[in-house]
């Protein structure tokens, strides 16, 4: 499957299914439908999805004040290396600053360099690490600060 046209939309309840899918068939403890479904309907949440004719990939945040946290990123495998996790990303990080958001957090896994590397290009910086967070792995928590900022927004172009 090449990259198409991809277009970045909110994710609707219509895209819960595939994404669960998404979930289940790339990692050891995926998301379910409830959980997609649970954070939907949850206030202060931003959901993304990447598209071209079906869903190739996810991204949301938890948005409280100031402070975002990214919940979740997943690209399809057959996808990934074409620009859609940044993508996402970048419409996440805009979607959360209109929110009102200047911070943002994640975890990545310790093991994931491509992953780790898309985010440090993006601004964030290791803030912390988490051990057996994804069961075998550790997770390196990272922040990007003052993602609001005209500065930051030209990192982002």
């Amino acid at each position: 499957m090449g990259p198409g046209v991809i277009t970045i939309r909110p994710f609707r309840a219509a895209d819960v299914g595939a994404a669960a899918a998404m979930e289940a068939a790339c990692r050891p403890q995926p998301w379910t439908e409830e959980t997609f479904e649970s954070e939907l309907s949850t206030e202060g949440r931003v959901y993304l999805v990447a598209n071209n004719d079906e869903l190739v990939g996810f991204a949301g945040a938890a948005i409280a004040g100031e402070e975002a946290h990214v919940t979740n990123l997943l690209v399809d495998p057959a996808m990934r290396r074409n620009g859609v996790g940044r993508r996402l990303m970048i419409a996440l990080i805009k979607a959360a600053v209109a929110e009102g958001a200047n911070d943002l957090t994640l975890e990545v896994a310790a093991s994931d360099a491509a992953t780790r590397s898309l985010h440090t290009s993006l601004g964030f910086v290791p803030a912390g690490a988490r051990r057996g967070y994804y069961g075998d792995d550790d997770a390196l928590v990272m922040r990007a600060c003052d993602v609001d900022s005209e500065e930051y927004a030209e990192r982002l172009r």
